[in-house]
């Protein structure tokens, strides 16, 4: 799918094995190191939901990443706040229902075309994102050049992953997948056996810092 005649040269769809695992945290570094590296980036978060007692949004961490609006990287309709899968809130908050779709004819890029743009989920890869679907749907309307499927990085890190990567091989798209896990730490004994035990069991890449991730994503 295009938008406006429009393409990044690098789209890059961002799941979660589950909330709260860091997708916006790596999202955004990722976001800043390759803009201090001089490439143009942007980042959309097509709908959120979020406890309104939060002082930011996933769009202010975002939009503080990429040098953009909170509102460009989410508009402004689709904010629920309501912490909850977002056509749930919507329900709750009797507003309108919609669709995959919907959200997907919303994001707009800017001009020129950026070199590295995201495109951020909700919640884990199976958790609603509209009313007819979820991250996988998303991801097959989009057809992103990359998904990043985050995880945290210590127990149950190991079902968590081969779970969803199941889920996101059985899409209809060419994406090419790759694990980060988040808070790794190098002196954790049950971090480093479950990267060497993902690394040796999957055919996909298994990344544990932001350089090698950025080393993976960088357009060539």
């Amino acid at each position: 799918m295009t938008f406006d005649g429009l393409r990044p040269q690098q789209l890059i769809v961002v799941v979660g094995t589950g909330t709260e695992v860091g997708k916006t945290y790596v999202s955004s570094r990722l976001l800043r190191d390759l803009r201090a590296s001089g490439l143009d980036v942007a980042a959309r978060k097509p709908v959120q939901s979020f406890d309104p007692d939060d002082p930011y949004t996933d769009a202010h961490l975002l939009a503080d990443a990429s040098g953009e609006s909170p509102t460009d990287v989410c508009p402004r309709h689709r904010w629920y706040p309501l912490p909850m899968a977002p056509p749930m809130a919507a329900d709750a908050l009797a507003r309108p229902q919609f669709s995959l779709e919907d959200l997907a004819s919303e994001i707009q890029w800017p001009l020129p075309a950026p070199n590295v743009a995201f495109v951020e989920t909700v919640g884990g890869v199976r958790s609603p994102m509209a009313s007819n679907g979820d991250a996988i749907s998303l991801i097959e309307l989009l057809q992103p050049d990359i998904v990043l499927l985050v995880a945290d990085a210590g127990l149950g890190t190991i079902n968590d992953v081969t779970l969803c990567l199941e889920a996101i091989n059985s899409g209809a798209h060419v994406a090419t997948p790759v694990v980060v896990l988040n808070r790794f730490d190098p002196s954790d004994d049950i971090h480093r056996r479950n990267r060497d035990w993902l690394t040796s069991h999957l055919d996909v890449d298994v990344l544990s810092s932001v350089p090698t991730v950025l080393a993976k994503i960088s357009p060539r």
